[in-house]
This record gives structure tokens, sequence and C-alpha cells, in this order.
């Protein structure tokens, strides 16, 4: 049987893709990897070449569990990450709306001026 950490996921390489989708497309390669390798075994078990062995199986799907696990939490945190930004998207449209535009450019450079000390 292969060995489960031929199965690691290869780095989504395109480039301007932000880390987190990166990092889905790589768990989806990995969890595809896994799947092919199960369902592989269960055909030559099926043609009668030799048994699955069980410990491996048990490998197989317990790497294939973590890793549905971490996309499920991956995804989870992206949808947050999307409520966050439109909602701060409507802050900034509301704000501005109700500012004149010196006072709307003072409060857009005090906020840059913060990113820059805080490091963003």
């Amino acid at each position: 049987m292969t060995d489960m950490t031929n199965a690691a996921p290869v780095a989504a390489t395109s480039p301007g893709l932000p880390e987190d989708q990166r990092r889905l497309i790589e768990l989806d390669d990995a969890i595809a990897k896994i799947r092919t390798q199960i369902a592989t075994a269960d055909l030559a078990r099926q043609r009668g070449q030799k048994p699955i062995d069980p410990d491996w199986f048990h490998r197989a799907r317990t790497a294939l569990r973590h890793l549905c696990r971490e996309r499920a939490e991956q995804l989870a945190q992206g949808t947050g990450r999307r409520r966050r930004e439109k909602l701060k998207d409507a802050l900034i449209g509301i704000l501005r709306e109700r500012h004149d535009p010196e006072t709307w450019d003072g409060i857009l450079a005090e906020a840059q001026a913060r990113a820059e000390r805080e490091g963003l």
C-alpha cells in the first residue's frame, strides 16, 4: 500500500492567491490523493489481487478525516472574514456619506497613520 506521507499536498502556485485560498487548494489536492489511493486499493481487492491492509486503511481514513475537518475550519474562517470585510465596507460607506470631503480626508489620514503605527 502507498505510504500516506506521499500524499502531502502540493502548494498552489497561482500568483496572487490569498494564503487561505491556497491552503484550501492544497487540502483539496491532499483529500483527492487519499481518496484515489483508497479507491485503487479497493479495486485491487475486488480483483482478488490482495486484501487491503487494515492498518494502512485506518491511517488513510484518519488522515482523510483530519484533512476534511481542517478544510471545514478554513471555510468557516473565510466566511467570517468576508462578513467582517462587508461590514467594514458598509461602515466606510456610511461614514463617507455623513462627512464632508475635508473631514473624510482627515479621518482617512488618521486611519492610515494608525495602520502604519500598528504595522498593518
